[in-house]
């Protein structure tokens, strides 16, 4: 991370609110037992836009989006720091890009396409893709796709960045994709529908070979998933924040980590 965007973090630790806060942190983070951590940390950073329009009336929303990319590279080394190996951030729906306007979608592309660029140069990092990049224009695509091959044999913690994603849309490609495979095995449709089991579409899912996520955060005060890891949320468990997204702290990443760590796991039992 570059010195100059290391600075204002440093300023702020030595004010008498920043040595609070750190003090906070580190009691918080001194309390959480490594074998109660969550495998894979999901995230619906929300509240973007609504940041944008209450801390900057009369600029663009393209500096809401900016300041949640920010955040999402922070929360990332959030979560290198306390030792999460799996991470996804849903930053772009399918419904975004159908409903919104270009207008208002275009900056947002720019800014999910230099994120992806920013943490794959981060050094450790693997960057991966989970959506349908089929939906998105060629130029963004090559972006992704270029720091995916930049990071793929990294042995960092694994960064999924969901992106044209839908919860639907990924069930749909799924059973395509399990669809094709088979028929070019040669087996007949009604030998699948009586052989098929639930982790034969889970190998066709866009996070296949990945742990489900343990622990689910939406910001912005909605309770609600909106479609997110539709299949792989089944036993998951979410921690729900008021803060937008851009002012979510690092102190509520750990009270998120402490209330999942509270929690008993019962899987459906």
């Amino acid at each position: 991370m570059p010195w100059a965007e290391r600075l204002p973090a440093l300023l702020d630790r030595f004010n008498p609110a920043g040595l609070l806060y750190g003090g906070y942190e580190a009691r918080l983070l001194s309390e959480l037992k490594k074998s109660s951590l969550p495998r894979h940390v999901a995230v619906l950073a929300d509240g973007n836009r609504r940041w944008a329009r209450a801390n900057a009336p009369g600029e663009s929303l393209v500096v809401g989006y900016q300041a949640g990319a920010d955040k999402l590279r922070e929360f990332v080394r959030w979560c290198d720091e306390v030792g999460i190996p799996v991470v996804t951030l849903w930053v772009l729906s399918t419904e975004n890009l159908t409903r919104s306007a270009s207008a208002e979608v275009d900056p947002l592309l720019d800014v999910i396409g230099d994120l992806f660029t920013e943490l794959a140069a981060e050094g450790t990092w693997c960057v991966q893709s989970v959506g349908d990049l089929a939906l998105l224009p060629a130029p963004m695509v090559a972006k992704i796709r270029a720091a995916e091959e930049a990071t793929s044999d990294r042995p960092g913690i694994h960064v999924n960045i969901a992106v044209a994603y839908g919860g639907r849309h990924e069930l749909r490609d799924a059973v395509r994709s399990l669809l094709a495979d088979e028929a070019s095995k040669g087996t007949e449709l009604a030998q699948l529908a009586q052989s098929l089991e639930i982790d034969d579409l889970s190998d066709h899912l866009y996070t296949a070979g990945q742990p489900d996520p343990d622990l689910i955060i939406r910001t912005s005060g909605e309770q609600r998933l909106s479609g997110f890891l539709m299949w792989q949320s089944a036993h998951s468990e979410f921690y729900f924040c008021e803060a937008l997204w851009p002012d979510f702290r690092k102190v509520d990443f750990i009270r998120a980590l402490r209330s999942y760590a509270q929690r008993e796991r019962r899987y459906g039992r």
